[in-house]
């Protein structure tokens, strides 16, 4: 494994650990609104910390760029951290959320962690080098149509300007598949399509910290990614596709007749 992997496995299991352990009391934590339907609770805040501090301890001259406290100095490599992504799905006790850990090397992915600490379950990927779930190699599903194909999505949830858009998508794709799943974790949902569970995965509005690990997981795992156009601006404008290279492109053909312009972008 990569030193740098390493330490981003190092630093999602120390997150793991305050999460799990939380996640034993949840009525006790206190709990603010960022805005609407977005929250925080000082368990994300606790394990962006420790996060952190195993990164910098490695590596003190890395920049990051973290959900809770934003970015952090100014270097080639900078690592991309979701401490808990999920947390609606934490605060109830449903256990479908995750650690997200990624490397960008001179604006290009290249370290990914996604841990799931309720199953204990650890997806890694480092460029070229493929992608793992615990020690097992990950391979994208190999459906080669839409009809056969289970589809992960998440629902826009903080900015309802593209809602239209997206239940016309949703209606359509919901003809079109064997199954749409909306489990709550956008970091899970594309390790999830790394690993074969799901054959395909789009959301709108994500941010960076969402993806950016997940995004390699599966191009490592042999899938693609892209926006809704298929291209590269996905960490950007967070409107993203994943899934098998059959599926993304019958994904991306499903979509584009409810593109709105603001989505071209």
């Amino acid at each position: 494994m990569h030193p740098m992997l390493t330490t981003a496995v190092k630093a999602a299991r120390r997150a793991g650990n305050i999460i799990n352990r939380a996640s034993l009391n949840l009525d006790l934590l206190t709990v603010k609104h960022k805005r609407p339907n977005d929250f925080v609770t000082e368990v994300d805040y606790a394990a962006e910390q420790a996060v952190i501090e195993v990164l910098l301890d490695a590596y003190p001259h890395h920049g990051i760029l973290a959900e809770e406290s934003g970015q952090q100095g100014d270097s080639e490599f900078q690592w991309i951290v979701d401490p808990l992504d999920g947390t609606t799905n934490f605060l109830h006790g449903f256990p479908q959320y995750a650690v997200s850990i990624a490397l960008m090397h001179n604006g290009v992915l290249s370290q990914a962690v996604v841990y799931d600490p309720s199953r204990n379950d650890l997806f890694t990927a480092s460029r070229g080098g493929g992608a793992f779930l615990n020690d097992r190699r990950l391979r994208v599903s190999k459906r080669v149509y839409l009809k056969d194909a289970l589809i992960g999505t998440g629902f826009p949830f903080r900015e309802f300007q593209h809602l239209d858009a997206y239940l016309a998508m949703f209606r359509d794709l919901l003809q079109k598949t064997a199954g749409l799943r909306r489990p709550g974790s956008a970091a899970l949902d594309l390790a999830y399509t790394a690993a074969g569970r799901f054959d395909g995965f789009w959301e709108i509005g994500l941010s960076i910290w969402d993806i950016a690990a997940g995004a390699l997981l599966v191009q490592e795992a042999g899938g693609l990614v892209g926006d809704f156009q298929g291209n590269e601006t996905y960490l950007k404008s967070g409107n993203i596709v994943a899934g098998n290279p059959k599926i993304f492109g019958q994904l991306l053909q499903a979509i584009s007749p409810h593109l709105s312009d603001a989505l071209k972008v």
